[in-house]
């Protein structure tokens, strides 16, 4: 069940880190469930044979990666693709995301961010489609259709819909911020 960050640091930093050989050792014990940012075919592809060989189980780690506008063909930011009001153009990035990343060993990504943000101060703003909950609604539906595909389809990847429920409207646009809202803007903007 745990999670650990195999490359790039995104969110707040870990005092205890283990550090890479130390997530190896954790690994070998059983005692990690997926990896967040270890990318490309041979990174994943040997990281996933420790868990198979070394691990008294066997059970195979699931590799996740933050897959928002793109994984080797990047798209316009979701922001921008929003503007054009096109879900088939959504529907195309993810497919092409989704195949590519896939192919890459991940099983997962962290998108679509779905929250409805009207501060242009918070830095994943360009992550959602906008402040507009129905057109952002489509575009999240339209990304997730796409990245997860159909149970028989090996190109696909499962997505996470976050940040999902207020999390746009923290005070100042910081990240992990206080946010604090009315019932009325909670039932209206944010949670439709």
């Amino acid at each position: 069940m745990n999670q650990l960050n195999g490359g790039v640091l995104t969110g707040p930093t870990v005092a205890n880190d283990p550090g890479a050989k130390g997530k190896v050792e954790l690994l070998k014990q059983g005692k990690v469930g997926s990896f967040l940012n270890v990318v490309g075919t041979e990174q994943t592809y040997a990281t996933q044979k420790i868990a198979l060989e070394n691990t008294r189980l066997g059970i195979p780690l699931l590799f996740g990666f933050d897959v928002i506008h793109g994984y080797k063909t990047i798209f316009p930011i979701p922001l921008a693709e929003a503007c054009s009001w096109d879900l088939d153009a959504a529907y195309k990035s993810a497919s092409i995301a989704a195949k590519e990343a896939s192919v890459a060993g991940l099983h997962w990504t962290f998108a679509p961010m779905m929250d409805v943000s009207r501060e242009p101060r918070l830095g994943r703003v360009m992550e959602g489609s906008g402040e507009e909950p129905y057109l952002q609604a489509k575009f999240a539906a339209t990304r997730v259709k796409r990245f997860q595909g159909y149970l028989y389809d090996n190109q696909c990847i499962m997505a996470t819909v976050k940040h999902f429920v207020a999390y746009g409207a923290v005070e100042a646009g910081k990240e992990y911020n206080t946010v604090d809202m009315s019932r009325y803007a909670l039932w209206n903007y944010s949670l439709p």
